[in-house]
């Protein structure tokens, strides 16, 4: 990744993501993709994957509704591939908790469960590609962005994705996903109080996703996000519909799209993910159950 990338975003941004305006910036766009690094993800795409080798540069986006657990699993694939995860939503929460100029705009659109704007989204996203290439960043995995079709022209106009994973979760494994959510206040770990246990569909097997609780040192400092109440996660998952299931087509379309849908928590999914995906984690059994 380059600052070359992240003017390029800016400037098809600004030209209002026309096809005339992406032509304008394939210079810049050129420049920042580079040459294919050895050993990227063989085959592009999910009809033609080979296995992803140690070391290997990777551009891949994580597509999901809300609460599906986007952050989790790129999370996981980034230190597992050492390649950065940018997760846009983690760039938005910084920017609101930094008292910021855009802190008291951002607060209003999130807590009511509205999709951030794209030209906010852009800038903070292009602001963390210019901090990326100080530390000398190659490749990286996309959460949460694109989420429109604006910002997936956009961003094709200027890289090339190799691959798109789509994660999907039953909606009302999702809504007491998002509604179980917590946050220590003192020393900032994840947790999820939710015991979610699902009759399967159509004849299928449970779905059981036990809660992540918390050590007892964190248990009294729980702290739960303003937009994770049941009407906000309601309202973000039909915003999530209507907006950026036309995102999947797209990538759909160009033979990029893999679709996964999580059969349960962590240790039932993390395995799965990384079959389909033709990764091998030499030390799976601890990550599957960290």
């Amino acid at each position: 990744m380059s600052s070359a990338m992240s003017r390029a975003i800016r400037a098809c941004a600004a030209s209002g993501a026309s096809r005339r305006g992406l032509a304008s910036v394939e210079a810049m766009g050129a420049a920042a993709k580079g040459p294919p690094a050895a050993g990227r993800w063989a085959g592009r795409g999910p009809g033609g994957r080979g296995k992803v080798e140690d070391g290997a540069r990777v551009q891949w986006v994580f597509l999901g509704c809300p609460g599906v657990g986007k952050g989790t699993y790129a999370g996981r694939l980034s230190r597992l591939l050492g390649v950065p995860h940018i997760a846009t939503g983690d760039l938005v929460r910084h920017e609101l908790a930094s008292s910021g100029p855009l802190s008291k705009q951002l607060s209003e659109i999130v807590n009511h469960g509205k999709l951030v704007s794209d030209e906010i989204i852009i800038n903070l996203l292009s602001k963390r590609l210019e901090e990326g290439e100080g530390k000398g960043e190659l490749g990286f995995i996309l959460d949460g962005f694109p989420r429109t079709i604006r910002q997936a022209e956009i961003l094709e106009g200027v890289t090339d994705i190799d691959l798109v994973i789509n994660l999907k979760l039953r909606e009302e494994a999702l809504l007491a996903k998002c509604v179980g959510r917590r946050k220590c206040s003192q020393c900032g770990g994840n947790f999820n109080v939710a015991s979610i246990d699902i009759e399967g569909e159509n004849g299928g097997p449970r779905m059981y996703m036990p809660p992540l609780l918390p050590p007892p040192q964190c248990e009294s400092k729980l702290i739960t996000r303003a937009d994770d109440t049941e009407e906000v996660v309601k309202e973000r998952l039909r915003v999530y519909h209507d907006l950026c299931e036309p995102v999947e087509d797209f990538y759909r379309a160009r033979g990029k799209l893999l679709e996964f849908n999580l059969p349960g928590g962590i240790p039932e999914s993390w395995p799965k993910l990384l079959q389909a995906l033709n990764i091998e984690d030499p030390d799976n059994n601890r990550s599957a159950t960290a």
